[in-house]
């Protein structure tokens, strides 16, 4: 059976106060570390007293000492705290400087054509940011923005003027990339990947009239509010590479 889950609303006011009195056995020393005046700390344990159900301290005009009850809540809750508070300055500092995970999902064929030229160089100027790839033919639909690459036309491989039936099909670019190079047949391919096989006299350009030019590559990433540090120093260095001018011409949606 489905529990419903919820957190109680200000479930960890006075909890901060509760271990300041607990370190210092004193609500003045408390008030001061924690910038408040004494009737408030007082107060702020009082309220977490009466939501716990039991006292946590034992109070004299010379001490303050921990009940059994305030000895029990403070092992569960000092360490609980700290992890908020860790947390929380993690958090703070992903979101004030390039560090963490940037992943990026792109189609196979883009790695070699766009991003191996950046990754390095991003690298290299981020070290605090892991960069995973992932080569998949889908794209998830989170884009408000994105920058595009140049369009491209798809050269072919030689060809004879015969009317052939293809020996081989495939559904990735380096595959029929490899295979029209085999002289396996014609091949689209886009053009930046073809250049080097080209150039190499491996490949050559045919029936250029009927070449289509597709759109470039796109670089999608959540609207300007969502942009974390470690993405928006990816863009940026997209955009300020030489040998990335290519994606430097952007868009918006």
């Amino acid at each position: 059976m489905k529990r419903n889950f919820t957190i109680r609303h200000s479930a960890l006011d006075g909890v901060e106060a509760f271990l300041s009195v607990a370190q210092h056995r004193n609500f003045r020393r408390a008030a001061a570390e924690l910038g408040v005046s004494p009737s408030a700390i007082t107060q702020a344990v009082r309220t977490l007293e009466a939501r716990v159900g039991a006292p946590l301290f034992l109070r004299t005009t010379r001490s303050v000492g921990l009940t059994e009850a305030g000895d029990r809540f403070l092992s569960r809750a000092k360490p609980a705290f700290e992890e908020l508070v860790a947390a929380s300055a993690i958090a703070r500092e992903l979101g004030q400087r390039p560090a963490g995970l940037l992943r990026l999902t792109v189609p196979r064929a883009v790695v070699p054509i766009l991003l191996e030229p950046l990754i390095a160089s991003f690298c290299q100027a981020y070290p605090e940011v892991e960069v995973e790839i992932a080569a998949s033919p889908e794209l998830a639909d989170i884009a408000a923005e994105d920058r595009r690459s140049a369009p491209a036309r798809l050269p072919a491989s030689p060809a004879v003027e015969v009317i052939v039936a293809g020996p081989f099909i495939a559904n990735d670019f380096p595959t029929i990339l490899g295979a029209a190079i085999e002289g396996l047949g014609l091949a689209q391919v886009p053009e930046p990947m073809a250049r080097v096989a080209v150039k190499a006299g491996k490949l050559v350009h045919v029936l250029e009239p009927f070449a289509p030019m597709v759109p470039g590559a796109f670089l999608y990433y959540p609207g300007r509010r969502q942009i974390m540090p470690k993405l928006r120093a990816f863009i940026d260095h997209v955009k300020s590479r030489p040998d990335a001018a290519e994606i430097a011409k952007g868009r918006k949606r």
